[in-house]
């Protein structure tokens, strides 16, 4: 990604996240950046491509992140405790994707739609690695559709933490408290 392309996203992704879609237009986006109109548009088609673009990229990152990590165990208690733990550091680093994400799963628009299949997608992939645990014998019987909610809710959860106490913010403090709560839930005893 170049310079100005990297820009307009980074703007356009704190703008969202503060303001929300309906409320950020290309008028201000271009401005906050400093480009023409004419620059932006050579990169983005529209608001509704960058936001497209924006939710993309933040669910790659995830997915990509919890993919590499979790292939470097073999017991899915520690796949479970790996997925816990990046996703409290995304929500630290990248708290405006997580916050637009979030916004936008609610509602009937595309975008709306598009963030529940993002996020679907990526509950699913959490589903799948708590079903195997399950059939492993290393996580407990029980649900795994609600299992792996619960899991990605920590975001939300992580996230509401975040803002309401930035101060306590701490990433390997939140992370033994949810051990202690959802990994400790889920062990087979």
């Amino acid at each position: 990604m170049n310079k100005t392309k990297r820009k307009i996203f980074e703007i356009s992704m704190k703008l969202f996240a503060e303001k929300g879609y309906e409320n950020t237009s290309i008028e201000e986006i271009t401005a906050t950046v400093g480009v023409a109109k004419g620059t932006l548009y050579y990169h983005f088609s529209s608001k509704e491509e960058i936001f497209d673009f924006l939710v993309s990229e933040g669910i790659k990152l995830l997915q990509n992140s919890v993919d590499i990590k979790t292939s470097k165990y073999e017991n899915y208690i520690d796949k479970i405790k790996a997925i816990i733990l990046i996703q409290i550091k995304i929500v630290k680093k990248y708290e405006d994707i997580i916050t637009i994400l979030l916004s936008q799963f609610y509602g009937s628009e595309k975008r709306n739609q598009k963030c529940k299949e993002y996020i679907y997608e990526y509950i699913n992939k959490i589903e799948g690695i708590v079903t195997q645990g399950m059939e492993k014998g290393q996580i407990k019987q029980g649900n795994a559709k609600l299992y792996a909610s619960e899991i990605y809710g920590l975001i939300a959860s992580t996230l509401v933490y975040k803002l309401k106490e930035p101060e306590n913010f701490e990433v390997l403090k939140i992370y033994k408290e949810f051990e202690n709560t959802i990994i400790n839930g889920l062990r087979v005893k």
